[in-house]
């Protein structure tokens, strides 16, 4: 999981910034398409439990768990994957359980660490390395399509953004690979969500993103909300953590799911729980 928290601000029109960047060779089309995958339905209630599954409450159409869970009976479910970094230290599925070529590391051979979620970064910038990584990545897309999740979150693939990177991965980078696993999750018939990422929405087709989960994109030092509808359109999922982020975020309350939930996203029940949604 992490926060959006290093952006872009600047949306370009999207018929433009494709057509520049495929002039350069940046971006192909992706392998698969996703026409015959079902995407979420628009305006439904929703609910992030990535930090432990519950009953979702009453309205819930959608709700998003991690691939450890299982999906909510009835309800439209979205599969929470970290893709492009490992779990935390110490954690199944910490940098431990991953070979250790695979972990970005800096010029001392340090592996590096986010520090917001002490998580290490997966090295995409090879496509050996890429390859490896999906591999491991593909092994939970399937455990997400067997238990019959509809859709997949491919978490951080803004990682490329992070101070700590300092530019050893790049746009380029992050969509080469996000297109494999898309193209893999689309051949499994699950859609495949954006995760944050604004500054890489106008080439959400070419990656192989059928919709948008923003976090914070209402709060009021980004403002985004409106970048990814013009890019999804209404196939956006807008999640926040305060209560000027919820309220600007809902003021597109009428046209796309918010949810404000703590930053932890705990289960209900636990102390610091917080769920709310719009007005």
């Amino acid at each position: 999981m992490s926060l959006n928290r290093s952006r872009i601000r600047t949306i370009v029109g999207a018929a433009v910034a494709c057509a520049a960047a495929a002039a350069a060779g940046v971006l192909a089309p992706a392998p698969a398409s996703a026409a015959t995958v079902a995407l979420p339905p628009v305006h439904a209630g929703f609910d992030y439990q990535i930090g432990g599954a519950y009953t979702p409450p009453s309205g819930v159409g959608v709700v998003s768990r991690d691939h450890s869970a299982s999906p909510a009976p009835g309800l439209y479910n979205i599969c929470y994957v970290n893709a492009f970094q490992t779990q935390k230290t110490g954690q199944p599925g910490g940098p431990a359980d991953w070979p250790s070529d695979l972990l970005l590391k800096n010029d001392d051979g340090a592996v590096i660490i986010d520090p917001d979620w002490d998580e290490a970064i997966l090295d995409i910038t090879t496509e050996k390395k890429r390859e490896g990584i999906a591999e491991k990545i593909d092994a939970q897309i399937d455990e997400c399509a067997a238990k019959g999740f509809d859709a997949l979150e491919l978490d951080n693939f803004d990682t490329f953004t992070r101070d700590v990177v300092k530019g050893r991965i790049t746009e380029k980078h992050a969509q080469t690979y996000i297109r494999m696993l898309s193209a893999y999750g689309h051949g499994k018939g699950l859609a495949v969500g954006q995760k944050n990422t604004v500054e890489l929405a106008k080439n959400h087709a070419a990656n192989g993103l059928d919709f948008a989960i923003a976090e914070e994109c209402g709060n009021p030092e980004y403002q985004e909300c409106a970048d990814y509808l013009a890019a999804f359109g209404n196939n956006a999922i807008f999640i926040e953590y305060t209560n000027a982020g919820m309220k600007n975020a809902c003021k597109y309350g009428d046209r796309v799911s918010v949810v404000q939930r703590d930053l932890y996203v705990l289960p209900k029940g636990e102390d610091g729980y917080v769920r709310k949604t719009c007005p």
